[in-house]
């Protein structure tokens, strides 16, 4: 009889071994590795060919007639931005965030709208009692929406229900990590169970034209749990960040196979749950009426979206021989590393017996090249004490030779912050020319940038 194979599965990042030990070779997490059996490997199966014995499939032409997938719009526009239009018939969406967050009243908000217009929805919960989320939806003032609820965790248990009558429009899963598939041994909540239970419910999505939510919890480091096959597996992956203490949440779109990726919807938690935030610029710009040293405006862009934040800088001299340091919230700090280094090595400028402090603010986390000029001019602003004017943009990327170079629909972060009230930009200099809403300061090398801020010229 042949000998069943044993394998080592890491909780973490899901990697393979063939034997125990107590550190992950790929993540170097500690404890992680769990034991999976697989079936019997047998000179059969070794030696068994493919190329026969299957059923022939039909293959289509790329230039075939298709029809344009049905969407579901939820009613709420910051999600159906994110979405590209809302939910589409048999799609499988991962969404993901911190505990507390605010996932599961998104979600039931969501599906409270859509059922009140008429859908069959349905919410299973494996992490809290019906009781409970009934609780939830009375105080988010959704108690007589139409949602089917159960709390279970057994995938056979949700599926053979939801067969046995017309599939709901909506289905949402919360959590996949608390799912439990009977065809495979282990706690729920492990590589093999997530994986496991999330295929089948998606068979089931694909199959009966069901959207199907999934939430997924997230490690420490803010990557979803379990294996990274499942990110790829569904068709949408959301990602809700924000600080629990802070009032705005965003609510960011990493993957979409339906539509545009780096799409946002930002919103506010308020008493009544999440309320949708029309003009997020304004939550992340400071009201003054006078310039303030190492503060500059940035037009960031979030897929199509131009959102305006505040660029924060703060530079400390020290005395001889302490050394300095960088703290960066909300941006890279590699990148503050080389604005550093291009404004020491082509402009001059010393940093070098100087603390450094650099925040986005609101909690917004910037990812935009782009903001490399405006970063720039509020660590000129704060190294030489002269104020950005109060109506002014900075955007451009930055080059380790100190070229200031154009990035992508400059025309749409100047259209924005004409909007605001803003009147003037600093911006590459292929921008300026051309008929614009601001008057523009335009900049070929970042030492011109320099002696503009200075006042040298």
């Amino acid at each position: 009889m042949a000998k069943p194979q044993k394998r080592y599965v890491c909780q973490s990042c899901g990697s393979v071994s063939h034997r125990w030990a107590g550190q992950c070779a790929d993540c170097s997490e500690w404890n992680t590795l769990v034991e999976e059996s697989t079936g019997p490997v047998t000179p059969f199966a070794a030696k068994h060919n493919l190329q026969g014995g299957g059923r022939s499939l039909r293959l289509v032409g790329l230039d075939s007639e298709i029809a344009l997938p049905e969407r579901l719009p939820t009613g709420i526009a910051e999600l159906d931005r994110a979405l590209g239009g809302g939910f589409v018939e048999g799609s499988a969406t991962l969404i993901g965030g911190d505990p507390g967050i605010g996932k599961s009243t998104l979600l039931l908000q969501a599906a409270a709208k859509l059922a009140l217009a008429g859908h069959s929805v349905a919410y299973v919960s494996g992490e809290e009692a019906a009781d409970q989320v009934r609780l939830r939806a009375r105080r988010l003032g959704l108690g007589t929406a139409p949602v089917m609820l159960a709390a279970a965790t057994s995938v056979r248990d949700i599926l053979t229900t939801l067969s046995q009558a017309t599939p709901p429009a909506l289905v949402v899963i919360d959590s996949i990590q608390t799912m439990h598939s009977d065809l495979i041994e282990g706690a729920p909540g492990t590589v093999s169970q997530v994986r496991a239970s999330a295929q089948e419910l998606i068979r089931f999505a694909k199959e009966r034209g069901t959207a199907v939510v999934l939430v997924g919890h997230v490690t420490k480091d803010g990557s979803i749990a379990g294996p990274r096959v499942l990110e790829h597996m569904v068709d949408t992956v959301l990602s809700f960040e924000g600080e629990r203490s802070h009032q705005y949440r965003i609510l960011r779109a990493i993957k979409n196979r339906f539509g545009g990726t780096d799409e946002i919807g930002v919103f506010a938690m308020v008493e009544e749950g999440l309320a949708e935030v029309s003009n997020p610029s304004a939550l992340f710009l400071t009201q003054r009426d006078e310039g303030v040293t190492g503060t500059v405006v940035f037009p960031a862009l979030e897929g199509t979206r131009p959102v305006l934040v505040e660029i924060q800088a703060l530079v400390v001299r020290l005395a001889s021989g302490a050394t300095p340091r960088r703290a960066v919230v909300g941006w890279d700090s590699g990148r503050l590393a080389m604005i550093l280094a291009v404004l020491e090595a082509r402009c001059g400028l010393s940093f070098s017996s100087s603390e450094v402090y650099l925040n986005i603010a609101g909690g917004y986390r910037v990812q935009d090249p782009a903001a490399d000029l405006a970063v720039a001019a509020a660590l000129i602003s704060a190294l030489s004490e002269r104020p950005v004017a109060i109506d002014s943009v900075a955007f451009g990327e930055v080059a380790l030779s100190g070229e200031i170079r154009p990035v992508a629909h400059g025309a749409l972060r100047l259209k924005e912050a004409g909007k605001l009230g803003f009147e003037r930009a600093l911006v590459p200099a292929a921008l300026v020319g051309e008929k614009q809403p601001l008057k523009l300061s335009g900049f070929k090398n970042l030492g011109s940038f320099v002696d503009h801020m200075l006042g040298r010229g």
